[in-house]
């Protein structure tokens, strides 16, 4: 919910700081991606084990639509995860024409590997701040995730979630 107190101009400007930051992101997110041993999985990948492990269970049209890309592709995608030993499919419990898709001990065990290289990225530039900033920010931050999530049904988060992985 928006406070009167905050004029349209003030919420723009830190929408741009958000965006900017987010960008900031990214980058780190791309260099914690180039600390990953060599071989791993690419950004699509990446994207679709993150969306396994919120949607665990989910099937193939799910997968695909919180990517938004095709069955085909899809598909193609899980064959190159399960042939390195990330995902493994199974027979849905409730449609004999589905899988459900679930990650191996190998695909945890590479995602937790990914947050622990985000994690020292995103340590090293909190390192850099005030202490106040820092307790300012885990509490902007828990703020805007409460908010974001009134704004987002639980369905809509789960498909943004994806989309920014």
């Amino acid at each position: 919910m928006r406070h009167r107190t905050d004029p349209p101009h003030r919420l723009e400007r830190v929408s741009e700081d958000v965006c900017a930051a987010s960008e900031l992101l990214e980058v780190l997110w791309g260099r914690g991606q180039e600390a990953a041993p060599p071989g791993t999985v690419s950004t699509s990948q990446l994207r679709a084990l993150l969306v396994i492990e919120k949607q665990e269970g989910s099937n193939l049209r799910s997968l695909g639509e919180a990517l938004g890309s095709r069955a085909p592709s899809v598909s193609r995608l899980c064959d190159r995860m399960e042939a390195m030993g990330l995902v493994q499919r199974d027979p849905s419990q409730t449609s004999r024409r589905e899988v459900e898709l679930r990650l191996t001990g190998r695909g945890h065990a590479l995602l937790e590997e990914y947050r622990a290289i985000r994690t020292r990225e995103l340590s090293a530039v909190l390192e850099r701040m005030q202490p106040a900033d820092v307790a300012a920010l885990a509490g902007g931050l828990a703020a805007f995730r409460s908010a974001a999530a009134q704004r987002l049904t639980a369905d809509r988060l789960r498909e943004d979630i994806a989309d920014s992985a």
